[in-house]
């Protein structure tokens, strides 16, 4: 499964490393969004999940992964122009559903209340608007060691919390990744921290109460900073939500373990291809989002 790959000039400013796998029988388009520090690598069992059923495109951040070599870094990337980029996208590939991970939930939610005339459904996972006391421990020692570029730190730090619940394999690719990036990169994760810590949730609760597409949001039931409790706080801004927690799972979903992974997929289609399931699967399925819901 060999994606065709571009790098996408994004109005003149920004160019973009993408990664388009094609599904000759696919009727629809699916776009995934990074969370933070992540790249396309991060995708790799979603992608597993979601194609050939779907066109997936993933792609990296101008300041991240493949798309830095392409890119100044004059500049820091806020979260509405991270929005603006994935508009862009999703008209480049003529999108009609997007899904987000973590920090990427940002966006797509700022996204999302553009109404983009395209897209049918988006998936917001591990994301909510409440800054826990967890997330905000994490947030506040993450802006320690990144403004300290100490990489050491950095790299236990999300294997110690968000991502304790990962096998020891999966442990090590992320400490080796997250503590080599670019000094860029940690000031990109700087920013956006700080974005995080001392704006309040409103901006994300406006942008929830503009969206008119169905979203469901799916969160792990032992991820502690961003909880399914939390998440479900955004049902009662966005008119079309529906809510799902994977079992035994942490913040990081389907690269946890097997079961985590199954779950993940059949939640995914079953919320993106319901017409395709059976009636008795699409009732459990609706049963299950009924309890949830807000």
């Amino acid at each position: 499964m060999r994606p065709e790959i571009a790098v996408l000039d994004i109005q003149g400013q920004y160019r973009v490393y993408t990664e388009f796998y094609r599904a000759d029988a696919a009727e629809k388009t699916i776009i995934l969004v990074n969370g933070s520090m992540a790249t396309t690598a991060s995708f790799a069992q979603t992608v597993k999940n979601l194609h050939p059923q779907f066109n997936v495109v993933c792609y990296d951040q101008p300041y991240a992964g493949r798309s830095k070599a392409h890119n100044r870094h004059d500049r820091m990337l806020t979260k509405e122009v991270e929005a603006q980029i994935l508009l862009e996208l999703i008209d480049h590939f003529a999108a009609e559903h997007v899904l987000s991970f973590s920090w990427g939930g940002a966006a797509t939610m700022m996204a999302l209340a553009h109404r983009p005339r395209r897209i049918e459904r988006a998936v917001i996972s591990s994301f909510s608007p409440v800054i826990n006391e967890p997330m905000r421990d994490y947030l506040e020692r993450g802006v320690e060691h990144l403004g300290n570029l100490d990489r050491d730190r950095v790299g236990h730090l999300v294997n110690n919390t968000i991502g304790k619940h990962l096998p020891s394999l999966f442990k090590r690719f992320n400490y080796r990744h997250v503590s080599s990036l670019a000094e860029h990169e940690y000031g990109q994760m700087h920013f956006h921290i700080n974005e995080v810590l001392n704006n309040d949730r409103d901006c994300y609760l406006r942008a929830a109460k503009q969206i008119d597409v169905p979203v469901l949001f799916m969160n792990g039931e032992w991820d502690e900073y961003t909880s399914a409790v939390d998440a479900k706080l955004f049902g009662n801004h966005v008119q079309l939500s529906t809510f799902t927690t994977l079992q035994a799972t942490g913040h990081f979903l389907d690269m946890e373990h097997k079961a985590a992974c199954e779950g993940s997929r059949k939640a995914l289609l079953g919320f993106l291809k319901p017409a395709q399931h059976s009636s008795r699967a699409r009732n459990a399925f609706a049963q299950d989002y009924h309890a949830l819901a807000i």
